[in-house]
């Protein structure tokens, strides 16, 4: 039987069950449905929240000044139309393989090939990130100083890919609690930030209030353009939004609990990324913050806080850690289903008794293992152009996504399929928009110069090697689908 169309069914659904799908995904057998509500909530909160606003605001904080927050604030639109689309996708046909298994359905095997492996070079980079920044991080604890950066990598690896192995329950509880983390630390930074504002208290020789915005050049004060070219910076902090998406193949009743998680990512983004901005350029002015430290430990610091910075140190660490346990659970699930479709090697489609596709998950961990040598053996600026292949990845599988769901749109039109209740808003128009913005983020990489440009330029490289790679599976691509035959 194929993996793209069953005949015995009909090519329209009924109206009844909107969600009927006439497409099965070899790669969703065998799954435990074992995330619960709290699960698929804490994981849309979690991909929404990483280091990009922990660690990453500072810099662009003295870069583009309170400005910033309109930054996060259209990034964050784009990332909830994307997520959105996704959700209308996974109500008609909730699957592990996610927008693959999609791209299968609307753009055959070479879109599920071409989406797929583009989201493993996102996740394989950031892979080398995290496990990377996961060893920096404990390194400033004392009591790890001595221990060489290589084996705090393994051990951090170790842990989140022995959770990733057992089952899909261990992977939800690590993430659900990372996520508890993430956002007790906003909650509790912007409960201070508040008080700080609202009771005008000194911070460190600063009067918090809007003086610290307008008294110093306004919201764009060194103009509109660095906040529109860190708009590339921003797209990748929201790079785990469609975690949820991939996760919703592993819990039973997706279609209530994943409206609920995709509609809350929207007001998550708005009060955590835009409301700590907000409050950062009120607190203090946009001269105060750096690259160099975190945004939240120098209004800490400021303030006089013993241990603000070992406490920011802490999440930052969970972030990171979150962020590979993310990595390498959702690559694990669309390798096996790019696997069992032929464009994948065949170790990635196997599972254990869990559950669990370890084939995928130890591939992606490999990548990890081998970023930790890759950062001692080449210089700075080429690690920082393997981290800037991970934004090329997510930018490449949002598009992919919006794709998808403008052909499920049309075909929904001509009516071989009837869309679920839960809808991406003003289709067809929201998913050309945001293929536009997404394309207009590359030219901003272009325009930004160095690592950014040098990372565009290296396109024809990915689109040949996506080429290259499709000659050499799509053989075995053909014969797995005529054995389903």
């Amino acid at each position: 039987m194929s993996d793209r169309v069953l005949a015995a069914e009909p090519l329209s659904a009924s109206p009844a069950d909107p969600a009927a799908s006439p497409h099965t995904d070899a790669g969703d057998a065998g799954y435990r449905k074992d995330l619960k509500s709290r699960h698929i909530n804490m994981i849309a909160i979690g991909g929404a929240i990483g280091t990009g606003l922990f660690l990453g605001a500072g810099g662009r904080m003295a870069s583009a000044g309170p400005s910033l927050f309109i930054a996060y604030a259209v990034c964050g639109v784009f990332a909830f139309l994307v997520v959105r689309a996704l959700g209308e996708l996974v109500l008609y046909r909730p699957s592990s393989g996610a927008f693959v298994s999609y791209a299968r359905e609307f753009m055959g095997e070479k879109g599920a090939y071409t989406a797929g492996w583009l989201y493993f070079l996102n996740w394989s980079t950031t892979a080398v990130a995290d496990i990377t920044a996961a060893a920096t991080y404990a390194h400033f604890w004392s009591m790890f100083s001595d221990v060489p950066q290589w084996i705090l990598a393994l051990i951090a690896l170790a842990v989140v890919l022995a959770a990733n192995l057992i089952s899909v329950k261990y992977f939800g509880e690590m993430e659900f609690w990372f996520a508890i983390v993430k956002v007790a630390a906003l909650v509790a930074f912007m409960l201070v930030g508040i008080f700080l504002v609202v009771t005008s208290h000194d911070v460190g020789g600063s009067t918090p209030g809007l003086a610290n915005i307008t008294d110093h050049g306004g919201i764009f004060p060194n103009g509109t353009m660095p906040m529109l070219l860190l708009i590339q910076g921003v797209v990748f902090a929201y790079a785990s939004v469609e975690l949820c998406g991939v996760a919703a193949g592993e819990t039973e009743n997706p279609e209530k609990i994943m409206p609920k998680a995709i509609n809350s990512i929207m007001w998550r983004v708005g009060l955590f990324y835009v409301g700590s901005v907000v409050l950062l350029a009120l607190i203090l002015p946009y001269t105060a913050y750096s690259g160099d430290q975190s945004p939240f430990v120098t209004v800490f610091d400021r303030l006089g806080v013993p241990g603000a910075a070992g406490v920011m140190n802490l999440v930052v660490l969970t972030a990171a850690l979150s962020s590979l346990n993310s990595g390498l659970y959702s690559t694990g699930r669309i390798l096996r289903s790019m696997s069992l479709a032929g464009s994948a090697p065949k170790f990635t489609g196997v599972m254990n008794r869990g559950g669990v596709p370890y084939g995928g998950i130890l591939l992606t961990a490999g990548f990890g293992v081998a970023g930790v040598f890759l950062n001692y053996l080449m210089p700075g600026e080429a690690f920082e152009l393997v981290l800037n292949f991970a934004s090329i990845g997510i930018i490449g599988t949002w598009a992919m996504i919006m794709v998808c769901s403008l052909l499920f749109v049309r075909r929904a039109g001509r009516g071989a399929l009837v869309r679920p209740a839960y809808r991406l808003p003003w289709a067809p128009y929201t998913q050309i928009v945001t293929l536009l913005f997404l394309a207009s983020v590359l030219v901003l990489m272009w325009m930004d110069g160095g690592i950014g440009r040098t990372t565009v330029n290296c396109l024809p490289l990915i689109a040949a090697a996506l080429v290259g790679g499709w000659f050499l599976v799509r053989r075995r691509v053909r014969e797995t689908a005529g054995d389903r035959d």
